[in-house]
């Protein structure tokens, strides 16, 4: 009688059949990430950088209002769109130095208030009282108005007849010997920074607020103990603590109000006056208004140029401040 003996499958040990099933795995979630950002790239490349290369391809031709519609077949003019846009001699490109001044007072001015009024409100928000949270509910109200609605309000607020400013400054308070023009001539400058600043500042209350929540209370404490008052609280600790979160944050409101162009387009219609004149007010001027396509697509690629210098300049300048902190 014959026995037969059963023996089980020899497992091959080998590492590929090992590794088969486990490194499918770590593909499929190595891939996962990129998926995700396919429909982000997307809509990034429909929304911005399609807009990008067909406007620069628009600076190099002589477009108007009788090309338009077959803007590929223009006359191809080269540089000569640039030529005029930064000729300080011609019209034009004085024109776009001065806009370009203005708008450099303006971004500096508002980005600083901002980022004061907000720091300051931040920091005082930091203490326990009664209301607090009411308060700070009422600070984010100008952020979280729509731009229109918000702006509109202030074009009735600064009327010269029957605006809420006037009747302040002149009839309540006395400050001006009669009530200004706040919307035409010199005024308009500090009325398009006041709207800015107005709605600009909450964001870097917020930003602030979220960014203060990271720094440990006991450091405080042990100052307060040391006798360190509250001014050299902030000085010593706060602003320090703070110098990441204010890096992106100056940088964000610089890029937000240098491109502005809802604010004054709202506050002052499309012709805006001369002190209040910002760079995309004037570009969408000489791009919609005298249908020089041409001209305004080439100011829109230095403007375009110049902050991105800008932004490579500052966080070049940032990381190595950051190096030489942590060294």
């Amino acid at each position: 009688m014959t026995t037969t003996v059963l023996k089980e499958p020899v497992r091959e040990n080998t590492p590929g059949a090992a590794r088969g099933p486990r490194r499918t795995g770590r593909s499929h979630r190595t891939a996962l990430p990129y998926l995700l950002l396919l429909p982000a790239l997307v809509f990034e490349l429909l929304v911005h950088l399609v807009p990008m290369v067909i406007g620069t391809l628009m600076s190099f031709r002589s477009i108007t209002r009788f090309t338009l519609r077959d803007w590929s077949n223009a006359p191809w003019t080269g540089l000569r769109n640039y030529r005029v846009a930064v000729d300080v001699d011609a019209p034009a490109g004085e024109a776009l130095l001065r806009s370009f001044a203005v708008t450099i007072g303006f971004t500096v001015l508002s980005v600083a208030l901002c980022w004061a009024l907000g720091t300051a409100a931040a920091v005082f928000m930091q203490d326990t009282f009664r209301g607090r949270g009411l308060l700070r509910a009422l600070f984010l109200v100008p952020y979280a108005l729509p731009v229109y609605a918000a702006v509109i309000t202030w074009v009735f607020m600064f009327q010269h007849d029957n605006g809420l400013v006037n009747h302040v400054l002149h009839d309540q308070l006395h400050l001006t010997d009669k009530p200004s023009f706040w919307l035409i001539g010199d005024n308009s400058f500090y009325a398009l920074l006041t709207v800015s600043v107005w709605k600009g500042w909450p964001f870097a209350f917020l930003i602030v607020m979220a960014g203060l929540q990271n720094i440990p209370r006991e450091l405080y404490e042990a100052a307060a103990l040391d006798g360190a008052g509250m001014w050299q609280q902030v000085r010593r600790i706060t602003l320090p603590s703070l110098r990441p979160v204010n890096q992106v944050l100056v940088l964000v409101l610089f890029l937000w109000t240098f491109n502005d162009f809802n604010t004054p387009y709202v506050l002052f219609g499309k012709a805006a006056p001369e002190a209040a004149d910002l760079i995309s007010v004037h570009i969408y001027q000489t791009t919609f208004l005298t249908w020089d396509f041409g001209t305004g697509s080439a100011m829109s690629v230095l403007l375009l140029l110049f902050l991105l210098a800008v932004t490579g300049g500052y966080l070049l300048f940032t990381s190595r401040g950051r190096r030489t902190g942590n060294g």
